[in-house]
């Protein structure tokens, strides 16, 4: 395969699917208190979330620096990148100024993509770019496919913990401990322009798988012959629970399940999940 397909860490994939994607990833930095953590291959995940989970101070991330990217860039002879919503990170703005530095050098041939999303849905758009590259179609049509593929992606996600919003100001602590205690299950994904939106406060994780499907059903997208991918924290059980249920009612081509890295783990917490089609 001779285009590369670049995405940041925040584009969960097992080293499987990186391998049968011809996938190189760039990585995010998370910050927990003083400590930073690199999402890369060496990551110790269990010591990060553990050391997460032990923090009151607020996480953050870091995006790749465009050094990185331009590296990236310039040791591929084509390539396209996948970068994390530019509403939600300043990784794709510096995916940008490394294809920058890159051309200077007369080193880039390649298109940077907005995701619009993150995670789950990133794997997506990389599982559809290598589909479209597998079937010999032109740079020009891939650019124009997938970015009408990114306009109509959907993507969503459920939280077990809350703690790091809390950590971080976007949910205060008494809207945290009723949601706990009345187990409430929030779904949330991208509004179509890469922001955070809410879709619905089902109650326990049946009317929550429920209503992740009836999501699907009311998308009025085409799900035959298409992918669908779930990407969980710590979840292996609701992420086979979803497989099956969405298998039964649907006809995706496949469907992908991965488990999430650093940089999704920080915000998708321990036993989060997300769903892209």
């Amino acid at each position: 395969m001779t285009c590369k397909i670049i995405v940041d860490s925040c584009c969960d994939m097992t080293p499987q699917l990186k391998e049968r994607l011809d996938v190189t990833s760039v990585p995010l930095t998370m910050i927990v208190g003083k400590n930073e953590f690199i999402d890369n291959n060496s990551l110790d995940l269990t010591r990060f979330m553990a050391e997460m989970k032990g923090c009151t101070e607020k996480v953050a991330s870091a995006s790749p620096s465009p050094l990185i990217y331009q590296e990236a860039i310039e040791n591929a002879r084509e390539s396209f990148v996948v970068t994390l919503s530019s509403r939600l990170s300043g990784s794709y703005a510096s995916a940008v100024t490394g294809k920058m530095l890159a051309d200077e050098r007369g080193k880039a041939d390649t298109y940077i993509f907005d995701s619009k999303s993150a995670s789950a849905g990133e794997v997506l758009i990389a599982v559809k770019i290598r589909e479209l590259l597998l079937k010999g179609t032109s740079r020009h049509n891939i650019i124009q496919a997938i970015n009408h593929f990114i306009e109509n992606m959907k993507t969503y996600f459920v939280l077990e913990q809350y703690g790091n919003l809390q950590k971080n100001g976007r949910l205060n602590r008494i809207t945290g401990k009723l949601i706990s205690v009345l187990n409430i299950k929030l779904v949330m994904g991208s509004d179509g322009s890469g922001n955070i939106a809410l879709y619905a406060k089902p109650r326990g994780i049946n009317q929550m798988i429920g209503k992740l499907l009836s999501l699907i059903e009311s998308s009025g997208k085409r799900t035959e012959g298409e992918s669908l991918v779930i990407s969980h924290c710590n979840n292996p059980g609701l992420a086979k629970r979803l497989k099956v249920a969405i298998g039964q009612k649907y006809h995706f081509k496949e469907i992908f399940v991965v488990p999430t890295g650093g940089i999704s783990s920080l915000y998708a917490d321990d036993r989060g999940i997300v769903l892209a089609f």
